[in-house]
């Protein structure tokens, strides 16, 4: 009797894991596929269990081996699938991530409405390359996410920003001094520039998150760096369930460094709150770390609620991708931009003397470099930081005259939107930074619409643009009063998406001191 009853058990629990298999599997995704084209959206029809995901990692990979002309007009190198799907189907247009389709949307209102309500419309859970890279602030939702932005925010204020140019300067300068040594003898050199700035935004923020632990802070860069190369290296498994569990030995590495990193970090975060707590930390509160544990503290006095260790941990975490690799990105892709139009590089450095004249970079004068901004802005505009924004809902959600099911993620292709004819017109992929010469906001056709993001936007825009934007200013001055430069007949044009879109190749540039 009692055998009979197990069987029967293991034959109910057999049936119900077999509903919700083929419910996840397969009937779910056909059901939000007959409502996509209903709402008039085009695609694939869905395949079990990859969907596109096969296809989008074979372009990407195809996209990988090579380079590609040198032009402006990147997209379709940077996300060849998604473009594939958007010149195939339209801007109204779908694809599968496995059982689950990603609808674009390109509207700018639209986008607007999305970057408003970021309750409404959250970031997907899980999302396997940002969580396993990044938490923090930028996975963060609801009232946590209100909390570590409260927390945080001190730290990006304009006047801690200043107090930490000094050490911006002095990376900037030591790399100047690496370039001078390369020309001394000639006083012109062709050089990869791009390990140069990658390594200059990570000493960087080294300098200005951990202050006197900036030792520590270049080896956690490093791992960083290392744990980005191993989740693109499987792009196609870690969207498969349980795909990050498999035991590969890129994700046996992964998870290695990862425990490296935590327990590295939670030893110069033990160290910093001693020293706090003892008056011994004197100005190393200045730096980020500092800055934060001291705001944590007060919001446990005040509130009685803060941030644990391990959320200070992962805020750390995000110093390092969101406080390098976007900055990096923006400096090597100006320097091209620049190498490309020497009309607009002539104009900076005329703009950078004029403001400094033959004296050093400060902090109070990069306001006034109106023609670096707009050239900043415009290689933003072509080489966005972050390629796309990818959000879900919970629950069945109006936006705009639709109402979206839940199990239906958005996907905003910000580079595709920063290239859109519609919004800025026949050159759209032409570098033109004349555009912001009456500012962001009267750039496009759309005027305030949500036509330009490279930070995001709405209540959830980058906290860190600012701190970005006087990085790369200060670098690109730096570099415009020292040396002009070209590309070299070795430059390979590559803008591949990692965690922002270096290149993969590097840049190879011609230098000549002035």
């Amino acid at each position: 009797m009692l055998g009979k009853v197990v069987i029967a058990i293991v034959i109910v629990i057999g049936v119900v894991i077999v509903k919700k298999v083929l419910n996840w599997a397969w009937l779910k995704p056909k059901k939000l596929e007959k409502w996509l084209r209903d709402e008039g959206y085009k695609g694939n029809s869905y395949k079990v269990p990859m969907g596109d995901m096969k296809e989008l990692a074979t372009m990407m990979n195809e996209a990988k081996s090579k380079a590609m002309p040198i032009t402006h007009d990147i997209a379709s190198y940077v996300l060849p699938f998604d473009h594939h799907i958007i010149s195939k189907y339209g801007k109204k247009s779908f694809m599968w991530f496995g059982p689950t389709p990603r609808i674009n949307i390109m509207d700018p209102e639209l986008i607007k409405e999305i970057m408003l309500r970021p309750n409404e419309f959250h970031k997907p859970h899980p999302e396997p390359i940002r969580d396993g890279i990044t938490g923090g602030l930028l996975s963060a939702e609801g009232g946590k996410w209100t909390k570590h932005r409260q927390i945080i925010n001190p730290a990006f204020h304009l006047q801690n920003i200043k107090n930490m140019f000094p050490a911006i300067s002095l990376s900037c300068s030591e790399m100047i001094r690496k370039w001078e040594l390369l020309t001394a003898e000639n006083g012109v050199v062709e050089v990869d520039v791009w390990p140069f700035i990658d390594n200059l935004t990570g000493e960087i923020i080294s300098r200005t998150a951990f202050g006197s632990c900036y030792e520590e802070g270049q080896k956690i860069f490093r791992i960083q760096k290392e744990q980005m190369d191993l989740l693109i290296q499987q792009l196609a498994m870690i969207y498969l369930p349980g795909g990050r569990f498999i035991p590969t030995r890129a994700n046996k590495k992964f998870k290695e460094n990862n425990k490296e990193l935590t327990s590295m970090l939670r030893t110069i975060i033990d160290k910093r709150k001693k020293a706090i707590e003892i008056k011994e930390g004197g100005n190393d509160n200045i730096d980020l770390l500092g800055i934060l544990l001291e705001s944590n503290s007060k919001e446990i006095e005040e509130d009685g609620i803060g941030m644990s260790m391990e959320d200070v941990i992962e805020e750390c975490k995000l110093f390092y991708v969101a406080g390098s690799e976007t900055t990096s990105n923006l400096i090597v892709w100006t320097m091209v931009c620049l190498s490309l139009h020497q009309e607009w590089q002539t104009q900076a450095r005329e703009e950078v003397r004029k403001v400094f004249g033959n004296g050093e970079i400060n902090f109070d004068g990069l306001k006034h470099l109106k023609i670096v901004t707009m050239i900043l802005n415009e290689v933003l505009r072509l080489y966005p930081p972050a390629v796309m924004v990818v959000r879900a809902i919970s629950k069945e959600t109006k936006l705009g005259n639709m109402m979206i099911p839940s199990g239906v993620h958005i996907m905003i292709p910000i580079i595709h939107v920063h290239h859109d004819r519609e919004l800025w017109g026949e050159d759209a992929t032409m570098f033109k930074p004349e555009r912001f010469s009456e500012g962001v906001a009267n750039a496009t056709k759309g005027g305030g619409s949500c036509s330009f993001f490279p930070f995001a936007s709405g209540p959830r825009v980058c906290i860190g643009q600012n701190f970005a934007m006087v990085e790369a200013k200060t670098a690109i001055a730096k570099i415009l009063g020292h040396f002009s430069f070209q590309l070299s007949q070795s430059y390979r044009h590559s803008p591949f998406p990692v965690f922002t879109i270096p290149p993969q190749f590097g840049a190879h540039l011609i230098l000549r001191s002035i």
